[in-house]
């Protein structure tokens, strides 16, 4: 199956527990269309670089995903219809990222 990453922002006023249910309906909608989320990193509330949607700031949930791409273009339609999800981006990658930071400590070792 193809990788993707995804990225989205939540808005400020929600709590973690609000955020989790959340990526837990989106990751759900994944694997009813064949894929699956390999690793969710919760970033926390950060600064936004602007205000988007009146937000100052913004909970950052990364995503890696591996499904098909009927599966990315569902989790992004409803990605879209969430008001809570004030942006999100999903791109297409050779490798997961935390793959490639393993890798590069490991030649430093």
């Amino acid at each position: 199956m193809t990788k993707y990453e995804s990225m989205l922002i939540a808005r400020q006023d929600l709590g973690q527990s609000q955020v989790n249910d959340i990526v837990a309906a989106l990751s759900e909608a994944i694997k009813k269309e064949g894929g699956e989320v390999v690793n969710v990193d919760n970033w926390g509330l950060k600064n936004l670089a602007y205000r988007i949607k009146k937000n100052r700031k913004g909970y950052y949930v990364v995503l890696n995903i591996s499904a098909p791409a009927n599966a990315i273009f569902e989790y992004e339609r409803l990605a879209r219809l969430n008001e809570d999800i004030i942006r999100f981006m999903t791109v297409k990658v050779d490798e997961f990222s935390s793959k490639k930071e393993e890798k590069a400590a490991e030649e430093q070792a």
